[in-house]
C-alpha cells in the first residue's frame, strides 16, 4: 500500500507504571526491543517527523512513551514507545524493561487480563545481530500474549545484499516466523510497516465496558 498520509502526530504522555496509563478509547501499538536498536528512529520514519527523541546512548528510554497517530483515511491510535531491554542505567539489567512490561500488559503485578486496548507488538531486533538470547526470550514473551506480534529487523541498510539474505533465513530459524526488514534511514519497509498497522487496526476490538 501507499504510504499513510498523516492528518497529525503528537506526544501524549509517559508512564512509569500502570497507574500512569492513559485511559483512551484509541487502540495501542508497542513497539519493544533492545536498547538502542533504532525504536524512537523508525517511529519517527512512521510519523514522517521528528516525534520521539532518539540518542547514540543505550538506556535513555526509561518510561512508556505515548505518541497519537491520527492518519488521514484510518482511525487514530497509540504508537507506545518501551523501554529498551538489555541495558538499563542505574538498575539492574532489564529490571525497567521487565516491570513495566508486565504492568503495561496487565496492569499491575496481581491482574491477569491483558490491557485490552493493545492491537499489536513491534518487537525491534538489529539485522546486523540476529536471534541474540535477548530477543529470542522476549518473542516468546510477548508471543505467549493475546496480541499479534510483528517481528521487525532494523538497520539493515548497514547490509550487503548477501547479508540481507543470510539474515531474512537466520532471522526466521531462530523465531519461527518472518522479519520485516527496515531502514529509518532510508525508508526501507515503511510501506510495509503500514500495511500491518492498517490491517491489524481494523481487526482490533474495542474492549468491552
Amino acid at each position: 500500500m501507499a504510504r499513510v498520509r498523516l492528518l497529525g502526530a503528537q506526544f501524549v504522555t509517559s508512564a512509569a507504571s500502570a497507574g500512569d496509563l492513559p485511559r483512551s478509547p484509541l487502540p495501542e501499538l508497542a513497539f519493544a526491543g533492545r536498547s538502542n536498536v533504532g525504536k524512537s528512529s523508525l517511529i519517527n520514519a512512521l510519523a514522517g517527523r521528528t516525534l520521539a527523541r532518539t540518542s547514540a546512548a543505550p538506556g535513555k528510554t526509561r518510561l512508556a512513551n505515548f505518541y497519537e497517530i491520527r492518519p488521514d483515511k484510518h482511525k487514530a491510535f497509540h504508537l507506545v514507545d518501551m523501554p529498551g531491554y538489555g541495558y538499563a542505567r542505574g538498575a539492574p539489567e532489564g529490571a525497567v524493561f521487565e516491570t513495566l512490561a508486565r504492568e503495561y500488559f496487565f496492569g499491575g503485578q496481581q491482574a491477569h487480563d491483558v490491557r485490552g486496548a493493545i492491537a499489536g507488538v513491534f518487537l525491534l531486533v538489529d539485522a546486523r545481530h540476529p536471534g541474540l538470547e535477548a530477543d529470542v526470550r522476549a518473542h516468546a514473551w510477548f508471543t505467549a500474549q493475546p496480541p499479534p506480534v510483528c517481528l521487525v529487523a532494523t538497520k539493515v541498510d548497514k547490509l550487503s545484499r548477501n547479508d540481507r539474505q543470510r539474515t531474512s533465513r537466520a532471522l526466521a530459524d531462530a523465531f519461527g516466523q518472518a522479519a520485516l526488514m527496515t531502514s529509518a534511514s532510508t525508508g526501507e519497509g515503511i510501506e510495509d510497516l503500514w500495511t500491518w498497522i492498517v490491517q491489524h487496526l481494523q481487526q482490533w476490538t474495542p474492549p468491552a465496558r
